[in-house]
């Protein structure tokens, strides 16, 4: 009896589906076996399911990066927050509260406490300086220690460099606002509110410089001017060692006060530089 074959084509095609379907067979199984060498057992899941082990390393990654502060990063941050503290500026704060009066397009044109006093009277005046001092403060007395979300206090960085750059930027932020388009005031007040901060007793000293300038010439600007020159020579006067620091910052105010009052050091000059009548005690009579 003769067993039957299928036709020769039939049984090539048989082969080759045979073929084909081991090789398929053999792929799969290289790329599971791809999958589970290359991939962890959890990589596709869900945070939500992932083990506990991995969310206490992403904590103690965080503890890392708070414990070693990225360098100079208090020390930016900082200044930059004094800056704009700063921008704050005491006269247009009040005039905005007392129905928008902008006091730079008045009398002297200028955003400090002087112009204020000239225009709008002492009880504007007292608020103005109110502010302007308290923000000084803040950004020498306060500042430099605060322990701020986000910035960590770095140990590498001297505590009486970083006062001296928050001081800095206070009082740039009250001559060159950013809220006020950059136009402010002369930094006289903000500087009170600074040596409040950084050294009160000598407050009382600069203050009677100033007054007796001022009774003498009846120069609010040179008053200013004296008092703040003043500063580093009281520290030299009363302190065997001066701070570097803070005498440093003393002669940088200096040159920085004269600048800001350029202009009316030009109209004394001049001779028209108004005079403060009321504190001209011993004007000629």
């Amino acid at each position: 009896m003769t067993a039957w074959l299928p036709p020769a084509r039939g049984r090539a095609q048989g082969g080759l589906a045979c073929a084909g379907t081991e090789a398929f067979g053999r792929e799969e199984r290289t790329f599971s076996a791809l999958l589970t060498v290359s991939l962890p057992a959890n990589a596709l899941m869900p945070a939500t399911v992932r083990p506990p082990f991995q969310k206490a390393a992403i904590l103690d990654s965080a503890r890392v990066i708070l414990d070693n502060p990225v360098p100079m990063l208090e020390l930016g941050l900082k200044s930059l927050l004094a800056y704009l503290l700063g921008s704050l500026i005491g006269s247009l704060i009040v005039g905005q509260l007392r129905g928008g009066i902008d006091i730079r397009k008045l009398g002297s044109g200028n955003a400090g406490g002087t112009n204020a006093l000239r225009t709008q009277g002492v009880g504007f005046a007292v608020w103005v300086m109110l502010i302007d001092i308290g923000k000084g403060w803040i950004a020498t007395a306060w500042l430099p220690n605060a322990a701020l979300p986000g910035i960590a206090l770095d140990p590498t960085i001297a505590r009486d460099w970083l006062t001296v750059a928050c001081a800095t930027g206070a009082v740039l932020g009250h001559v060159y606002p950013v809220w006020y388009g950059f136009r402010g005031g002369k930094g006289a007040a903000t500087l009170i509110g600074v040596l409040v901060g950084i050294a009160p007793k000598a407050v009382l000293p600069l203050m009677l410089v100033w007054i007796i300038v001022v009774a003498l010439t009846g120069f609010v600007g040179l008053g200013t001017m004296i008092a703040v020159a003043a500063f580093p020579a009281y520290l030299v006067v009363t302190s065997d060692v001066p701070s570097i620091t803070y005498l440093t910052f003393g002669i940088a105010m200096t040159a920085f006060v004269c600048y800001t009052h350029r202009t009316n050091i030009e109209r004394m000059r001049a001779g028209t530089e108004s005079r403060a009548s009321r504190l001209w005690l011993l004007k000629p009579r």
